[in-house]
Order: C-alpha cells, then sequence, then structure tokens
C-alpha cells in the first residue's frame, strides 16, 4: 500500500469509528455523527431576558491563549486538549475561533483530519451569536475532569482494522467531568454544574514526536 492509499484508508477508519453506527467495527456501541456538518455548540443562550451585568459595548483588548503544550504522553495529551476545548472566557475579547485555533494547532500535521476536526470542535463551543449573548453575562467555563481512560470499544476497534489503517501511537481516551459555568446574573455571581463525557482519538507517533488530535466523538456520545 502506498502512503497515499495508506493515509485514505486511515481516514477512513477514523472517520467510520467517529461517525458511523459503527455496526460493523463496534456493534452496539453508539451513534457518532461528527461528519455531519458544525453542530450548534454549546448550550443555547437563556429563554428569559434578565438584565446584562453591567459592561461597556467596547469589547476588552484580546488576551493571547497559551498552546497546548507539547508532549509525547497521550494521558497527558488528552488532559491538555479536554481543558483547552472547555475552557473559555467570553470576557476575553475573543471568539470561538480563536479558541478553535488553538485545538487545530495540535492536529493531524498531514492536514488529512483538520476539516472534520474543525467541524467536531464546533460542536462543543457555542456560536459566534451564542456567544456574543453569553459574554453580556461575563459567562466563563472550564472541566472539572473526573476519569481519562482507554475504552474497551477500542480495543475492538483496532482488532478488526486492516494492517495499516491506523498510524502507530493512535488510540482513544474517554474522558468524563465537571463542566462548570460562571456569569453574572442580574448583578449577582452564578454558577452551574453539568456532567459531560467525550472520546477523542489521538496519535503520539512511538519514535518520540509530540502527540496530535485526530477527531472528537459526538458530546456525550463517548465510546465506552
Amino acid at each position: 500500500m502506498n502512503p497515499t492509499d495508506a493515509l485514505r484508508s486511515r481516514r477512513r477508519l477514523i472517520a467510520v469509528i467517529a461517525t458511523t453506527a459503527i455496526v460493523v467495527l463496534l456493534a452496539g456501541v453508539g451513534v457518532y455523527g461528527l461528519l455531519s456538518g458544525p453542530r450548534t455548540g454549546g448550550d443555547p443562550a437563556p429563554s428569559s431576558t434578565p438584565s446584562p451585568s453591567s459592561q461597556t459595548d467596547e469589547s476588552p483588548a484580546p488576551r493571547e491563549l497559551a498552546p497546548i503544550p507539547e508532549t509525547d504522553d497521550p494521558e497527558a495529551f488528552a488532559r491538555h486538549v479536554a481543558g483547552a476545548l472547555f475552557g473559555w472566557d467570553t470576557t476575553s475579547g475573543l471568539m470561538p475561533l480563536d479558541y478553535t485555533s488553538v485545538l487545530l494547532a495540535v492536529a493531524d500535521p498531514s492536514g488529512i483530519e483538520q476539516a472534520g476536526l474543525a467541524s467536531d470542535i464546533a460542536g462543543y463551543l457555542p456560536t459566534r451569536e451564542t456567544w456574543v449573548e453569553l459574554r453580556q453575562y461575563s459567562t466563563t467555563q472550564r472541566l472539572e475532569i473526573t476519569s481519562v481512560f482507554v475504552p474497551e470499544a477500542w480495543a475492538e476497534a483496532e482488532a478488526q482494522a486492516q494492517p495499516g489503517q491506523l498510524q502507530p501511537g493512535t488510540t482513544a481516551y474517554t474522558i468524563e467531568g465537571v463542566r462548570h459555568r460562571a456569569g453574572i446574573w442580574n448583578d449577582e455571581p452564578t454558577a452551574s454544574e453539568h456532567e459531560v463525557a467525550f472520546t477523542m482519538f489521538l496519535t503520539c507517533p512511538p519514535d518520540g514526536d509530540p502527540c496530535y488530535l485526530l477527531r472528537l466523538s459526538v458530546l456525550d456520545q463517548p465510546l465506552r
């Protein structure tokens, strides 16, 4: 198999694992719709119309986001990615695409998975319109990770993969945690918590090069 065919084959396998009903590879695991296009990300804006927190209409000067640290440790990388995926601040002067860029900076260096990954990320972040609404309430978000593990379903996928379909060092990690949001509601601090779970697919090359991100499952539809 030449390199081009191998890359295409790997892309098809990751897409199948991440996007379809996985009846052939992972029977009974669940439905993943990650190639269906960008989804409406995050929670909708508040349905009621309370008074926003007091602030000017001018956006603050954007802050620079820290890059995801390079590492060849797959679990450490998964934790860094999860933190970057869920950690944002609407008062930072940044927009969702700025947070997306940080994640795409550690995407598959071949570029093959980047379009799919960008679509995946869109399912986790608020849309631009929702972001502007949330900014009125100084909304911030972070993830408290409670569990990180390689799902049993991934071993089944590896066993059924054809030679060359998966790059050496490719694996999956399921992340479970609590999403914390905080903001200002009617001039009073407010906060909410919500349990979340998802799976990320990544590769940590055995030669010691840094890990990179391939794809994400639909939020709350992880591999187990």
